[in-house]
C-alpha cells in the first residue's frame, strides 16, 4: 500500500548531506468505529508539532519548544483551528465524490493530502510535494517542475483536467513550496534547535524466537529518523533474504526499527555477518557482528518483553500516523509571519476556496 506518508524514503549514509523537512497531512476517513473523521497534523523532521481532529475541534501544539511559536505570534492557534476546521468539511465530501468514482458505496474510505518541502543545510536544495491519495493508494500529484497535474489513477482524469487549469493556482503552489515551505522549516528548526538538531545512537539487540525463525536486529532510541539499517556479509550489504522496516516512533520522541536475516542455511559462518546501523549527521558506522551467545530468544523474556512492548506501542503510534493520516492543510503565507498570521488578504488565507484544490469534481 503506497500511502502518501511512506511515499519519501531517503537514501541517507553517513557522510551524506542531512534534509530537513517540514510536511503537514490531512486526512478524512469514513465507516471507521471510534476513530475521528478528520485528522490534521505537521511534522518538522518526522516530529509531530501540531495536531487537530474533528473531536477536539482545537488545534494543539505537540512540543514544548513550539511555545515560543505562541510568544511570537498569539494567534497561531486559533488559526490552524480554523484552517483545519474548514478543511473538515472539504475533505469529508471528497469521500462521498470519489466513493461513486470507485463504484463504492459503504466500506471504510480514506482521503488523504501531504504536502511540504524538504531542504538540504549544506547545498541549499529545495524539494517540494503536494498529493493526494485515497484509500491509501496515489490519487492525483502537482509536479512542481512542469506546473501540472498527474493523475495515476483513471478515476482521477476529471480532477486532473480541472485543476490544470488553474494555472495561477499552481504557481502559487510552486512559489510556496520553493520559497515559504523552506523558511518556514528554517524558523522551525531554530525553534527546537535543542530537540531537533540533536543526534542520539541507538541501543542494538539481536533477537530470534526460534531457531529457525529471522533474525531480527533491533535498533531502538535513535534520532532523528533518518536513518539506515541493513545486514552486510564479509563487509558487503545484503539485499536477499532480508527485510528492513521503517523508522517507527517510541513514545519518547526517539526511533526504532528492525531488520530481518533469513539464513537459509543455519550450519553457515555466522561471523561473516553484521548488522549496520547509520545516522544522517554521524561519520561512524554502529556495527553489530552476528555472535549466536549475543542472540536474545524467548529463553531471556525480561529483554523480549521490553523489546516487544516497545515494538507494539511504536507500532500502534505509527499506524496512528499512517491510518488518521496527520495531514495539516496549510496553503501559502508570507515569509513574515508562520501560517497563523491574521492577515486576511487573499494571498495569505490557506483556505480560501478559488486558490486551494477543492474536493474533486
Amino acid at each position: 500500500m503506497r500511502l502518501l506518508v511512506l511515499l519519501f524514503l531517503l537514501e541517507i549514509h553517513a557522510a551524506a548531506a542531512v534534509f530537513h523537512s517540514l510536511r503537514y497531512f490531512y486526512t478524512a476517513s469514513s465507516g471507521v468505529p471510534n476513530f475521528p473523521e478528520f485528522v490534521a497534523v505537521g511534522l518538522v523532521d518526522d516530529v509531530q508539532i501540531i495536531h487537530y481532529d474533528s473531536n477536539s475541534r482545537r488545534a494543539e501544539l505537540k512540543q514544548d519548544w513550539m511555545k515560543q511559536v505562541i510568544a511570537d505570534d498569539p494567534s497561531y492557534l486559533e488559526t490552524q483551528t480554523q484552517v483545519a476546521f474548514g478543511s473538515q468539511q472539504v475533505f469529508k465530501s471528497a469521500i462521498e465524490i470519489l466513493k461513486p468514482r470507485f463504484n463504492q458505496t459503504g466500506g471504510v474510505h480514506t482521503y488523504q493530502w501531504m504536502y511540504g518541502c524538504e531542504w538540504d543545510d549544506e547545498t541549499g536544495e529545495v524539494r517540494g510535494y503536494h498529493q493526494f491519495a485515497y484509500d491509501g493508494e496515489d490519487f492525483i500529484a502537482l509536479d512542481l517542475k512542469t506546473l501540472t497535474w498527474i493523475a495515476p489513477t483513471p478515476q482521477a482524469v476529471i480532477t486532473k483536467h480541472k485543476w490544470n487549469s488553474d494555472e495561477g493556482y499552481n504557481k502559487r503552489q510552486q512559489y510556496y513550496y520553493t520559497q515559504i515551505c523552506p523558511e518556514w522549516l528554517k524558523k522551525y528548526l531554530n525553534y527546537g534547535k535543542s530537540r531537533l538538531l540533536r543526534t542520539e545512537l541507538p541501543r542494538v539487540a539481536l533477537l530470534q524466537k526460534e531457531p529457525t525463525s529471522p533474525i531480527v536486529c533491533h535498533a531502538t532510541g535513535f534520532f532523528p529518523a533518518r536513518a539506515m539499517l541493513f545486514w552486510t556479509k564479509d563487509g558487503e550489504e545484503l539485499h536477499e533474504d532480508v527485510d528492513v522496516g521503517e523508522a517507527l516512533p517510541n513514545p519518547d520522541g526517539t526511533f526504532q526499527m528492525r531488520a530481518e536475516l533469513r539464513l537459509s542455511d543455519p550450519s553457515v559462518d555466522w561471523g561473516r555477518y553484521s548488522c549496520v546501523f547509520q545516522l544522517a549527521g554521524v561519520m561512524e558506522d554502529k556495527v553489530t557482528p552476528l555472535r549466536k551467545e549475543d542472540i536474545w530468544t524467548n529463553r531471556e523474556p525480561d529483554l523480549n518483553l521490553g523489546l516487544i512492548v516497545g515494538a507494539v506501542v511504536a507500532a500502534v503510534v505509527a499506524l496512528g500516523l499512517m491510518v488518521a493520516g496527520f495531514f495539516i492543510y496549510r496553503r501559502r503565507r508570507t515569509a513574515k509571519a508562520p501560517p497563523s498570521s491574521n492577515n486576511t488578504s487573499e494571498e495569505d488565507l490557506p483556505l480560501k476556496p478559488e486558490t486551494r484544490p477543492p474536493a474533486p469534481e
